[in-house]
């Protein structure tokens, strides 16, 4: 990622949007490498408040393709989609007895009972429940 990086940087790219007052703050946060996606779009596109060619982070249908074309190699036989990744996350969370605020936030979900829904998969019982103290 450091190599491409500083590959960008050379074609006068490599710098990513900021919000106005982070950009004011640490005007050099733009290109340095720590502020830089993780997973990059192929192609740049034009950033409509600058007008400058960079890349940006990868589009949700790559990562959709990605995890398709992976099930199709690994001979599935059904369509592998995110959505059970993110139910395994999900269960992953209420199982190390993350609140499901927290959970419906790091899901983008807006209604906390589409979260809610999540929860059937964890069936603990009240013996399942983690005390703190014993971590």
């Amino acid at each position: 990622m450091a190599r491409r990086h500083k590959k960008e940087l050379a074609a006068g790219h490599g710098e990513v949007d900021l919000p106005h007052a982070l950009r004011a703050k640490m005007p050099g946060a733009a290109t340095s490498l720590a502020w830089q996606y993780l997973s990059l779009a192929s192609r740049p596109c034009t950033d409509p408040a600058t007008g400058r060619q960079d890349l940006y982070h990868l589009h949700e249908s790559a990562v959709q393709w990605a995890v398709h074309d992976a099930g199709r190699a690994a001979g599935l036989t059904r369509r592998a989609t995110c959505q059970p990744l993110r139910r395994s996350s999900a269960t992953h969370l209420l199982e190390a007895s993350t609140d499901i605020q927290t959970i419906q936030t790091w899901l983008g979900q807006k209604d906390v009972r589409t979260t809610v829904a999540y929860t059937h998969i964890v069936d603990r019982g009240p013996l399942g429940v983690i005390n703190p103290l014993d971590r």
